[in-house]
């Protein structure tokens, strides 16, 4: 895919995101609570074992038990409105509509790295065992879920680790200060602030990075943002072991075996490129399994359930339904 044609195709999904957030806009309220009954309904013709799988889903999102309740000035959707970003919002008030407009809420909008002192509507969250507070949703889409098509095998790929990205942080600047040079990959710092440095590099498209066999995810302010498509690729992704989740749940991945875990430092970057080169049946089997880990995100009705479920949770937990 050349880079203008890659550019096309990314603009389309964010078209098609936003043109379905506008269509159900159009929508009465009171008929998307209907045909949220009717979804919920159809769980008791569902399978058991999808049933059991998308309650697991929404309890890994919202961890809230007992009773609790928010504070006396939390939103609700009828006062709600825009706050920056049109990506934040739109995902979270076309949920938000499948419910009365009355119910409370409280929200935090951006890369979310501590734990809110009361439950709140969150995109990340620190991954942990005292982080109910931050109750999961599939926010900002648009930059998150967008997975281009890998038509490219992984015997055909370059041998080399691939890595674009504008180091805002110290752990990234550090990285491409160390592997910038290193024959077996391809890392840089993009950002202009690098300009001038022999770290500094071009920008490299999605397509342009899937031509390479080993793809390196590093998380910025909270998850890394190019995880989703890596996994859904033909290339091995290498990464050290996440801080933070999403709704992409990356507290559940296993390392060495839906990605290649590198140490902390980095320090045995090559060692796995060298490894997985001199077996690369064991690197086909780790892209298998992030392959199909990524499938159960691609059910768009599934999708809406399970964020649907994670709403009626919340509503429930603080007393309202």
């Amino acid at each position: 895919m050349k880079p203008i044609t890659a550019k096309v195709h990314k603009n389309l999904h964010k078209l098609s995101i936003y043109t379905g957030h506008a269509t159900k806009h159009l929508i009465p309220s009171f008929w998307l609570r209907q045909q949220r009954n009717k979804l919920l309904r159809k769980m008791d013709s569902m399978p058991s074992e999808e049933v059991q799988a998308i309650w697991q889903r929404v309890h890994y999102y919202n961890r809230l038990s007992g009773s609790i309740d928010l504070p006396k000035d939390t939103n609700c959707l009828e006062t709600f409105q825009r706050e920056k970003s049109w990506s934040y919002y739109l995902d979270l008030v076309t949920l938000l509509r499948y419910y009365p407009p009355k119910l409370h809420f409280c929200h935090q909008f951006g890369d979310v790295r501590d734990v809110p002192s009361t439950p709140t509507l969150v995109k990340s969250r620190p991954i942990g065992n005292h982080n109910e507070n931050s109750v999961l949703l599939k926010l900002n889409q648009v930059r998150h879920y967008y997975i281009p098509k890998d038509k490219l095998k992984f015997e055909k790929k370059l041998p080399l680790a691939v890595w674009r990205g504008a180091c805002h942080q110290e752990h990234r600047r550090q990285f491409v200060q160390e592997f910038h040079d290193n024959p077996l990959c391809d890392v840089a710092d993009i950002h202009h602030n690098a300009t001038g440095n022999p770290w500094h590099g071009q920008f490299l498209s999605i397509p342009e990075q899937l031509r390479y066999r080993y793809i390196i995810s590093l998380e910025g302010k909270d998850v890394a943002t190019n995880l989703k498509w890596i996994m859904a690729s033909n290339s091995v992704c290498l990464m050290r072991q996440p801080r933070f989740e999403t709704w992409f749940m990356e507290g559940q991945l296993r390392p060495n075996y839906h990605y290649v875990q590198l140490e902390d430092d980095y320090s045995d970057l090559e060692e796995k490129i060298a490894y997985y080169e001199e077996n690369p049946e064991a690197a086909k089997k780790i892209v298998h399994h992030a392959n199909c880990y990524i499938k159960k995100f691609k059910n768009s009705e599934t999708e809406l359930l399970v964020g649907l479920l994670v709403l009626q949770k919340y509503f429930s937990r603080t007393g309202q339904i």
